[in-house]
């Protein structure tokens, strides 16, 4: 087993290293996510936490590794006797992204329990993390079916596996820590909200800092047993601090005062639920007992915001995390403890604090932000669509050859479904049919590999017939391994969904760009919850850019969307070009995700010869290779040309309004991509 880095020898990063800190003090916390760009020392300080974590005490030859104290009465180990226990390290287990579900909560073997009624079950990781740390490297792209399983546990404290009415249940309560750079995608709320803390890391842009990274990393590199000695001493220093810190954490008082002044922080940034006012509760516990008090002030209130609440405040996808700290320091002002009859305002912070160097502790406020997390300017008119004035750019024929600055965007709202049509097998999500491990039962099939998810109607059917030659005496059904059939199931797929956007001066009077904006603002904001990939081609001028290749960060794409300028002429066959090379790669690097292409204009196609046959021909391109597309049609006024109906003609799909694409609009409900190839 190679040694890790001491977490004592992290340089800087005082955020990240407090909020382990906190969570290895009082594991009630509920955890910690860690968000920053890569080559941070995320992962780093997750797996150097481990060696500060004070031991368990288990039951011998528990794979649950039960309590000898309090044993589970439900371990599938059990029932244990009464006994001493044996200490061992606590664990952290990282959880793989591609990881299957029986790789994860556990697997029975359905052989053995159809024939023999045995409960034979192979313990997952989530029995491994039981009173340890569990960690997902990069959470953010963990699958769909995974998260429900993590909220499940986290959620009751246990895991259950049931194939077929044969379940099994074993104790899983775990600290859960999570590493992701936002630039690749954000997490499902319901899974952000489990973490309890959340902290942004960022590199360094201090000179010195940085040079003292790079040697220490090196040295460890070239030695890391001896690296690691020459940092024990502050190492052990450490441990017995959290070790001090949780034997005084039950006597840490947490007064009324504080308590207000919790919950109307809690009300004035509007976070959901009430679990916000119980994880700062918490959290500004563990602060006073890490700095060795026994009452929490108001200064460690103000701390526990600024780690538990910049999560929970955001509404959609493209809300920067954080918090306004004028407005923070005004409330807890506000519900501060008033003058009692003593005299006394309220009591004094410790100028200690937290901010012991051995220790690491002491982030003083919400580290620097991402530039792929800035909250994208909105527009203030709240124009729709159908408030486009008409103007002399919409005039057919007409083109505005000076560049514009870009406009704000309107104000998104919930878009219609569009989907790809047939049956895919891609990457779990939200949009089109596909052939998945989850989802209704359409049919079996003999497994290929591990079973994992039985047809029991099928199985019988199989063994049904060789039960005389089996020599079958008894009531149990004898099934062979030969007999077992796997559940065929469809569910939903996510898409790499392709914006091709029109920026030429066509599409530049001010008002409509901002609805265009608001309109495409609207699909990205589906595709984040669809758990699509998406990607951003624009065309004007001459040529055609690609934006934005294809991710997984919407964010990205609606800041990229926000700085767009606008006019020039229109290539729009430019444009289908850069967008057929684009999913030409994206088809070689993942092939069993099937491509949406969402094209943004008004059909019009300028520059060049014979600009809209060039169009027409880029078009046919895409439908003869199969690719599904849709054409928002942005033409406005009482003059309409129809050039974007025939574009989507030429593409083999489908032209809807900028107001049709309302999921509250008249025109329709769901609006399902035409297949290319279908006639038109």
């Amino acid at each position: 087993m190679s040694t890790p880095y001491p977490f004592t020898a992290i340089v800087g990063q005082d955020d990240l290293r407090l909020g382990l800190l906190l969570n290895a003090v009082s594991p009630a916390v509920g955890g910690v996510l860690v968000r920053g760009e890569k080559g941070t020392a995320k992962s780093t300080a997750v797996r150097a936490l481990a060696a500060l974590m004070p031991e368990v005490s288990v039951v011998p030859g528990c794979r649950f590794s039960c309590d000898p104290v309090s044993p589970d009465p439900a371990c599938p180990d059990g029932p244990h006797a009464e006994g001493a226990g044996v200490s061992r390290a606590a664990r952290t287990v990282e959880l793989p992204v591609g990881a299957s579900e029986d790789r994860l909560v556990g697997a029975l073997d359905i052989e053995r329990a159809l024939s023999e009624g045995v409960k034979a079950f192979e313990p997952g990781l989530l029995a491994d993390a039981h009173r340890g740390i569990l960690y997902v490297d990069e959470v953010n792209l963990l699958h769909d079916h995974l998260v429900d399983l993590l909220l499940d546990a986290a959620a009751m404290g246990a895991s259950y596996v049931e194939r077929e009415g044969v379940s099994v249940r074993h104790a899983a309560r775990f600290l859960l820590v999570g590493t992701m750079n936002p630039e690749e995608g954000e997490l499902r709320p319901q899974l952000l909200d489990r973490f309890g803390l959340t902290v942004e890391v960022a590199a360094s842009r201090d000179t010195d800092e940085r040079v003292e990274v790079v040697r220490r990393r090196l040295a460890y590199d070239d030695d890391p047993e001896g690296f690691a000695a020459r940092w024990a001493g502050e190492e052990s220093a450490l441990r017995e601090r959290i070790a001090a810190a949780r034997a005084l954490l039950p006597r840490v008082v947490l007064g009324d005062g504080v308590l207000r002044q919790i919950a109307a922080t809690c009300a004035a940034f509007e976070v959901d639920g009430m679990r916000a006012d119980i994880v700062m509760a918490r959290t500004a516990t563990a602060l006073a007992a890490w700095a060795g008090r026994e009452e929490v002030t108001a200064d460690d209130v103000r701390q526990a915001a600024l780690l538990a609440l910049p999560h929970r405040r955001r509404r959609n996808p493209f809300d920067a995390p954080g918090l306004d700290e004028d407005k923070l320091d005004q409330t807890l002002d506000e519900a501060g403890p008033q003058e009692d009859n003593d005299g006394d305002d309220r009591p004094d912070p410790d100028p200690d604090g937290g901010g012991d160097d051995g220790g690491g502790g002491g982030g003083g406020g919400v580290p620097p932000q991402a530039d792929g997390d800035r909250t994208p300017p909105r527009g203030e008119s709240g124009d729709t669509p159908s408030q486009a004035p008409e103007g002399s750019p919409d005039a057919p024929g007409r083109s505005t050859g000076a560049e514009q600055q870009p406009v704000a965007s309107a104000e998104p709202f919930r878009t219609k479904t569009l989907s790809v049509p047939g049956l895919g097998e891609g990457a779990a999500g939200r949009r089109s049919r596909a052939r998945t491990e989850h989802g209704r039962t359409t049919g079996a099939r003999r497994p290929q590999g591990a079973l994992t998810k039985l047809h029991l109607a099928a199985t019988v059917q199989a063994a049904a017939p060789h039960q005389r030659a089996r020599g079958r005496s008894g009531r149990g059904l004898v099934v062979r391994r030969d007999d077992l059939r796997q559940a065929t199931r469809e569910g939903r797929e996510g898409n790499l969904v392709l914006f091709v956007v029109d920026a030429s001066g066509s599409m530049a009077a001010r008002q409509r760009m901002s609805a265009v904006k608001g309109a495409v603002l609207s699909l990205l904001l589906d595709a984040y919850q669809r758990r699509d990939k998406v990607g951003l081609v624009t065309f004007r001028g001459r040529e055609a850019e690609v934006a934005l290749p294809p991710t997984s960060s919407v964010d990205a794409a609606a800041s990229r969307l926000e700085s767009l300028p606008t006019g020039g002429r229109t290539p729009l066959a430019a444009g289908l070009l850069k967008a057929h090379d684009v999913l030409r790669v994206e088809r070689l690097r993942d092939p069993s995700r099937r491509p949406l292409l969402v094209v943004v204009t008004d059909g019009r196609a300028t520059g060049g010869p014979e600009p809209v046959a060039l169009a027409g021909r880029a078009g046919r391109l895409h439908r003869s290779e199969g690719t599904a597309s849709v054409v928002v049609d942005c033409e406005s006024g009482y003059v309409r040309l129809g050039l974007a109906g025939e574009l989507a003609r030429e593409l083999g799909g489908t032209a809807v309004t900028l107001d049709e694409l309302r999921a509250d609009s008249i025109a329709g409900l769901v609006k399902d991509v035409t297949a290319a190839g279908r006639a038109a």
